[in-house]
């Protein structure tokens, strides 16, 4: 891992999940870490119950994007955080990879995006100390 690490979060479609995930990292760690996000098939435009519910604690992702996963931002990254993209997620040697089991915001309105929203910021405040120990 270089000095600032990468982290790439990867759902499916790219507009909830991983989305609010990178918004707690940007929010967190400010340019400490390089943060990417992407999709396997992601959708046209981030899920407006994602926007709302990160509204609601001072993070604005409205500017943000669904992006399709890149095999190479994949492999450029230090480490890969999965939140249910399948067998579309490359796999490399040496690569640190975690796995997040969360429900899909998809459909939810934002009451039941809250709860998904908050344990996303605890798994990424956890990672945040692992990349980070001396912050």
């Amino acid at each position: 891992m270089t000095d600032k690490p990468s982290v790439l979060f990867v759902c499916v479609h790219n507009a909830g999940r991983s989305q609010m995930a990178a918004g707690w990292l940007r929010h967190l760690a400010g340019d400490a870490v390089e943060v990417r996000s992407a999709g396997s098939a992601p959708a046209d435009t981030v899920n407006p119950a994602a926007v709302e519910a990160m509204a609601e604690v001072g993070i604005d992702i409205t500017d943000q994007r669904p992006t399709l996963l890149e095999y190479a931002t994949a492999e450029s990254s230090d480490v890969i955080v999965s939140m249910g993209c399948g067998d579309a997620c490359p796999v490399f040697p040496g690569k640190r990879y975690e796995d997040w089991k969360l429900d899909d915001p998809a459909g939810q309105g934002v009451e039941a995006v809250r709860p998904i929203r908050d344990e996303i910021r605890s798994r990424v405040e956890a990672l945040l100390r692992e990349l980070s120990p001396a912050r």
